[in-house]
Order: structure tokens, then sequence, then C-alpha cells
């Protein structure tokens, strides 16, 4: 199912109407980069929603909600509730779940390129591009994270190396697997979690993969 204005997920509206409450509330009580940062992830949360439909692409509703509780996970709790210091692992966690999540996002974009042709270039080569993408992300991320500790004085990095080299490596077992989950859709072995999000996202936007041969119903 495409995601509408009709047909939000309950958690979806639940994560939306907390975030502005809290802005509102934040507003009111002068605890202004609260609010500033409870009303962004607001808005971040709807820019895949605007892109997508910009350039007319369908998203399956668990795509959206998925967006949206990683970002509510990053930017909110992560920063205003300061969860990266409080719990050891948040880092990791998010930063391993949004690896799997580019790894699926390069595969979809990568076998976009040959309009859905599952024999237009070897499957292991798909699942490389895939894995390339997720990797790029991640190392592009860390020289976000240099760029404002440099410039702002900010401590993104924590540790310095040691940080980076463990995001890096969470970086890369999650990218290998949204990237592995390709490969399995590609061999039609798909029947895993990770392949569910492919299959649907395929078969809301099957004018882009015209020369798909994936059975799936709508």
């Amino acid at each position: 199912m495409a995601f509408t204005l009709k047909n939000q997920s309950p958690l979806l509206l639940l994560i939306w109407g907390l975030l502005l409450a809290v802005s509102l509330i934040a507003l009111v009580l002068g605890r202004y980069s609260m609010a500033f940062v409870a009303f962004a992830t607001f808005g971040l949360s709807l820019a895949p929603n605007l892109l997508a439909s910009r350039f007319k692409i369908a998203l399956p509703v668990p795509f959206v909600v998925a967006i949206t509780m990683f970002l509510f996970a990053t930017v909110f709790l992560g920063e205003a509730f300061d969860f990266y210091g409080r719990f050891w692992w948040w880092d990791i966690a998010l930063h391993g779940t949004s690896a799997i999540g580019f790894g699926l996002t390069g595969f979809l974009f990568a076998f976009m390129l040959f309009e859905g042709d599952r024999f237009a270039a070897p499957h292991w080569a798909l699942a490389l591009i895939a894995f390339s993408i997720a990797m790029t992300t991640g190392a592009l991320w860390e020289v976000f994270e240099f760029t404002m500790d440099s410039l702002f004085g900010l401590n993104m990095q924590k540790t310095g190396l040691d940080d980076t080299m463990g995001d890096l490596i969470v970086d890369a077992i999650g990218g290998a697997l949204g990237s592995f989950a390709g490969y399995l859709y590609l061999t039609g072995s798909d029947k895993g979690l990770l392949a569910q999000p492919i299959r649907q996202f395929v078969a809301l936007n099957r004018r882009l993969y015209l020369k798909s041969r994936n059975k799936l119903r709508k």
C-alpha cells in the first residue's frame, strides 16, 4: 500500500502528534532549542513524502514509518534527550539500521537503472553497487561530523578515530545485510523480512521497473 494522507499509520500519527505537542509546549516554556529540535524532526519526516511526490514515486507505508522512526530516534531522542550519552549502544544501533536502509535504497536505485531486468548484470554486481552506496553514504556522514566538529566546536565524533571507525564497521555490516537482501531478491529467494520492502517498492513503482519479472500482486 502506498503512503497517502488518507492511510497513515497510527504509529506515524502518534509520532507526529508528539513532536508537534512538544514543540508547542517547549515554546510556551521558553525552551527554544527543544522546540526547534522537535519541529525540525517533524519537518524532516515530511521531506521523503514531498520528494517522492515531486518525482512521482510511490512510497510504501512501512518505508515512511521507518524513516520517521529513525529521524525521531536520531534527532529528537538522540539530541534533545541525549540518548547518545545515556546509552552507549544508541549510536551503533542507529548507524546499523541506517546502513541497512541505505543498502536497500542503493539496490532499488541500481535495479531501477536496469529497468528491473534481473539479468542485465550479474546479481553480485548489483549487490556490490548497493553495498558501495551504503558505505559511501556512511563515509560522507563521517565527513559531515568532522566538518561540524571543526567549524562549530561540536563533539559529534566523540572519541574521534575510534568512534569513526566503529561507525564505519557498523555501516559495513548493515550495508552488507541490505545489499544481500537485494541479492536474494534477484535470485528469487526473497522470503526474508528485509526483502519485503523491496517487493513492496517494486510493486508500487512498476513503471520504473518495466522489465521486472517479479509476480507480486499489488
